[in-house]
C-alpha cells in the first residue's frame, strides 16, 4: 500500500482543495504556514509522482495536479485495508456495526443501486 507522510499528505490534500493544477512556487506560497523550501516542495512533488498521486504537465513552470479525487483514494485504501484482513465478513461485519443510522441508510441505498446497475 502507499503509504503518505505528513508532509506528503499535506500536499496532496492542497492539491485537492484547490481543484486545478499548481506550480510548485504557488504550492510553497500556499503552504507558507508550513516554512517549506521550494527545494523540499519540488522532492514531495516527486514522490508523489513517483507513487501515482501526482502528475505533471511540459509546461514551464510545470504544473502539478492530484490524479485522482479525494474519494478515489480513500475508496482505494479501503479496499487495501479489507483485502488485507484475515476474515473479510468479520471486519465487514464490524465496520457496519460501528457506523451511525444515518450511515447504514446510505450504504442500504448505494448496495440497491449497486445491484441495479450490475442487472441492468
Amino acid at each position: 500500500m502507499n503509504t503518505l507522510g505528513d508532509l506528503e499528505r499535506s500536499v496532496l490534500e492542497h492539491l485537492w482543495a484547490v481543484g486545478g493544477p499548481r506550480t510548485a512556487t504557488q504550492l510553497k506560497d500556499d503552504l507558507a504556514d508550513r516554512g517549506l523550501a521550494l527545494t523540499t516542495v519540488h522532492t514531495v512533488l516527486t514522490r508523489l509522482e513517483s507513487k501515482g498521486f501526482v502528475a505533471h504537465d511540459e509546461a514551464r513552470p510545470r504544473q502539478f495536479r492530484a490524479v485522482g479525487t479525494r474519494e478515489e483514494h480513500v475508496a482505494e485504501l479501503m479496499h487495501e485495508v479489507l483485502g488485507q484482513a484475515g476474515d473479510r465478513q468479520a471486519a465487514l461485519a464490524r465496520f457496519v456495526g460501528s457506523v451511525d443510522a444515518s450511515e447504514v441508510a446510505m450504504l442500504r441505498e448505494l448496495l440497491a443501486g449497486a445491484d441495479l446497475d450490475r442487472r441492468g
